[in-house]
């Protein structure tokens, strides 16, 4: 009897923060790699290969595979919504897999890990924003997703952000929010002058490393980092809305998933999201788990 042969499949799900890479045959993962951020548009083509490629190596070796066994890969980027960001993406994994190779947003990824290929609402706070709907008829809508400098409400960066502005703010009303020493602390800045430059340099600071301090910060009852949580749900469940309110009729019961680092580290962000989402859209129900990309990616990739 002759032994078929085991097709291996590829799923990426590349962030603007961390790139992971899960290696599976029809049934199974066999293997995972990890590396740095890979969005070419907030990193630059030459960290973004690199880490594209050193996930995806690292995921077969971990698989006991050589990447030229791969069948299919389905890499879900952040950015690719670009022709020239989408075509260097399948360019620089060509370099490095066999078989077929397909480049969507993570988004769509998210998507398929959340409802495989029926109806719902995907929305994503990680590195960025956005939320990602479809209809039963396949029609889809996105709110939100464009970037740090006019969007991205309610992501990880935009926290940081509004957690900073939240406490100096309430300095100069003469509060004392308790994120202004733990944020402090993080940023090594003992000296008001210095946070002020720090805060507003060019390239901008990474805001989104201070989630964990405003997380503690409203744990421990802090109202200023409890109502910047608020707002980012809130943020968050209105792009929700708009993309639903897009594809679905207005009486439409609607799922609703999370996905993203951002709702990973954050319950609080999680609560948020849930408690606007009922007033803001009040037919949805919200999925308690979270849509792993890189699981979307990998479905895709066994579905052809």
């Amino acid at each position: 009897m002759i032994q078929q042969a085991v097709a291996y499949y590829l799923g990426i799900d590349g962030g603007g923060t961390k790139t992971i890479c899960l290696v599976g045959d029809e049934a199974s993962v066999l293997g995972r790699g990890e590396s740095s951020g890979s969005n070419v548009v907030r990193l630059g083509k030459q960290a973004a290969g690199d880490a594209l490629q050193q996930a995806a190596r690292a995921a077969c070796t971990n698989a006991k595979i050589g990447p030229a066994q791969i069948v299919r890969t389905v890499a879900g980027v952040a950015g690719v919504g670009r022709t020239e960001v989408h075509d260097f993406v399948q360019e620089v994994l060509r370099d490095v897999v066999g078989g077929g190779i397909l480049v969507v947003t993570d988004v769509e990824t998210a998507l398929q890990a959340a409802f495989a290929e029926g109806p719902g609402v995907v929305v994503v706070s990680g590195t960025g924003s956005i939320a990602f709907a479809r209809n039963s008829q396949g029609e889809t809508a996105r709110a939100g997703g464009w970037g740090w400098a006019i969007s991205d409400e309610g992501s990880g960066p935009w926290i940081g952000r509004a957690a900073v502005a939240a406490f100096i703010r309430a300095r100069e009303t003469g509060q004392v929010s308790q994120m202004e020493y733990s944020i402090l602390l993080a940023w090594k800045l003992p000296i008001d002058q210095d946070l002020i430059s720090a805060a507003n340099a060019t390239p901008q600071p990474d805001f989104g490393a201070f989630l964990p301090e405003v997380v503690a910060a409203a744990n421990a009852g802090d109202p200023f980092a409890v109502e910047v949580f608020a707002r980012a749900g809130g943020e968050l469940a209105a792009l929700a809305k708009i993309a639903a309110s897009r594809v679905f009729s207005a009486d439409a019961s609607v799922p609703v998933a999370m996905s993203g680092g951002a709702f990973a580290h954050a319950p609080n962000l999680c609560q948020a999201f849930y408690n606007s989402l009922q007033v803001q859209l009040p037919h949805a129900t919200l999925l308690p788990d979270l849509a792993d990309p890189v699981l979307g990616a990998l479905q895709m990739a066994r579905r052809g």
